[in-house]
């Protein structure tokens, strides 16, 4: 290993080039180009195109072939070791808890107490749960065909319930750790994560609001389907009794296949017992195992800012159970117990379940490892400095700066993760020297961004065109209407945030 691989690993900014400040940007704008183009024209997967990318941006640069492998490497290592950890253990709970049938619990009990005038609410408080500890895509797969039973049983247009539980997916995943993007940006931008969380919710609470429920009453009217248009098969495709939609608690009559009987103020949907369960998991013990590394972070956070006395017991407690790694850690070995051997499982059934969250992260953690790599490069060639200098002398706000870098690679790529990752990257420089809280606020303003306007270049608008069996054109409507909305509106809210915090 070489001294300047040393002096990486050791977190220490190595200055790999004496090239001017613009072919240090010009390098920064092909290697960003060349994967842009790798993911978007040759189809490459985004892991081997953040690899080509480092390679050019270093070659453009003029740093020594050697010294490009050896940045690459060690930051790709330290992201595996800092963010890769986390995502791994975070797919553990989440994936215990779909396996038990928490999932359905957690659905079930919401929906169950709620009219139809709250449904919209209820849906938006759903996701914004399973929000925590789910991927995106896992939680669309869990809650569409709970969206679409509901719809088509009370016979409301989808999109009323449809884009809240859309919204609150993706609005977790994009602004609150433990989630890929939000620990990229923290980790490459060297944020707090308890104060980055603290924010994150504080920013997500009124941006579900207004992009979930509000914003669904207008883009109903844009795209006016029924769930009998978009799924007419629906009904006869679940098996009978595997789920079944009632309503009780009011003066109507029960619920039936051909539509809602009025009165109706409560909707419970029962469902089969996953396979090796013999009993679901409460309400309770499923919320707890969701919040609990959520809690024991923000407990940490409070400490660091309550306690001055950095030697105080309670503080040292805190800060050690308020640890990430430590904090997802407990609420695996906590799930093990309540969501998986209280509910039936037996060893070999939890070993299973945690076992098979990994194989499909596996793609989520080599991208976000290589963005690792890419980032090292960027800071490593001395990039991210020349933008900072660039950003402190044009006077342009940082937090805008990486919306808006954001908001272009996301634009250009479709994913949100290299969104982030670039982002970061590039505003490093312009992060030396912030203050702790306005560090968080960056992570979410680059959060933010890479939400901004979804296309037919990113797989999370197939996903969603598919399960709704919508046209495109009803996509573009909806979804990329949703997604552009929680960006401005996160960031103004990120915007409004700093004028009290900075």
């Amino acid at each position: 290993m070489t001294l300047q691989t040393l002096a990486l690993a050791a977190d220490e900014t190595v200055d790999l080039t004496d090239a001017p400040n613009s072919q240090l940007m010009l390098a920064a704008i092909l290697g960003i180009a060349a994967v842009v183009l790798l993911i978007t024209l040759a189809k490459f997967h985004p892991f081997l195109a953040l690899m080509l990318g480092t390679g050019v941006m270093g070659a453009v640069a003029g740093v020594a072939p050697l010294d490009i492998v050896d940045s690459f490497t060690v930051g790709f290592g330290a992201t595996v070791g800092s963010v890769g950890l986390l995502i791994a253990l975070g797919a553990m709970v989440g994936k215990l808890l779909a396996d038990s049938g928490g999932s359905d619990t957690i659905v079930e009990t919401i929906i169950g107490r709620v009219g139809p005038v709250g449904l919209p609410w209820a849906m938006a408080l759903i996701a914004a749960m399973l929000g925590l500890p789910l991927f995106f895509e896992v939680g669309v797969v869990l809650l569409v065909p709970v969206v679409i039973l509901v719809a088509l049983r009370l016979d409301i247009p989808i999109m009323r319930v449809g884009i809240p539980a859309l919204a609150g997916l993706s609005i977790l995943h994009g602004l609150v750790p433990p989630h890929p993007g939000p620990l990229v940006a923290i980790d490459a931008l060297g944020a707090d994560l308890g104060l980055t969380l603290i924010f994150g919710l504080i920013v997500a609470a009124p941006t579900l609001v207004i992009c979930g429920p509000l914003l669904a009453r207008l883009i109903e009217q844009w795209v006016p389907i029924h769930a009998t248009t978009v799924a007419p098969g629906m009904v006869s495709d679940v098996p009978a009794g595997s789920r079944s939609l009632k309503t009780g608690g009011g003066s109507g009559a029960g619920l039936t296949s051909t539509g809602a009987s009025e009165g109706d103020d409560r909707i419970h949907a029962e469902t089969p017992l996953p396979e090796g369960v013999t009993r679901r998991p409460g309400f309770f013990a499923a919320v707890i195992c969701i919040t609990l590394p959520v809690i024991l972070m923000l407990a940490r956070a409070i400490a660091e800012l309550t306690i001055s006395d950095e030697t105080n017991g309670v503080r040292e407690f805190l800060d050690f159970i308020g640890t990430p790694a430590v904090a997802l850690l407990a609420a695996v070995l906590v799930a093990m117990f309540a969501l998986g051997f209280r509910s039936g499982m037996n060893r070999s059934q939890v070993e299973k379940s945690t076992g098979s969250a990994l194989p499909g992260i596996a793609g989520i953690l080599l991208i976000v490892a290589a963005g690792g790599g890419f980032k090292a490069m960027l800071v490593d060639a001395g990039v991210g400095d020349v933008i900072g200098d660039w950003a402190e002398g044009t006077g342009i706000s940082v937090l805008v700066l990486g919306w808006l870098v954001a908001v272009g690679v996301r634009l250009a790529t479709g994913s949100a993760t290299v969104a982030t990752i670039t982002a970061a990257g590039i505003v490093t420089g312009a992060a030396t020297g912030l203050e702790s809280s306005e560090l968080s606020l960056l992570v979410l303003a680059i959060g933010c961004g890479s939400l901004f306007f979804s296309h037919v270049n990113d797989a999370g608008f197939w996903l969603v065109k598919e399960y709704f069996g919508l046209t495109i054109g009803q996509t573009i409507k909806s979804w990329s209407v949703m997604e552009t909305a929680i960006s401005v509106v996160g960031m103004a809210f990120v915007m409004l945030l700093s004028v009290f915090v900075l």
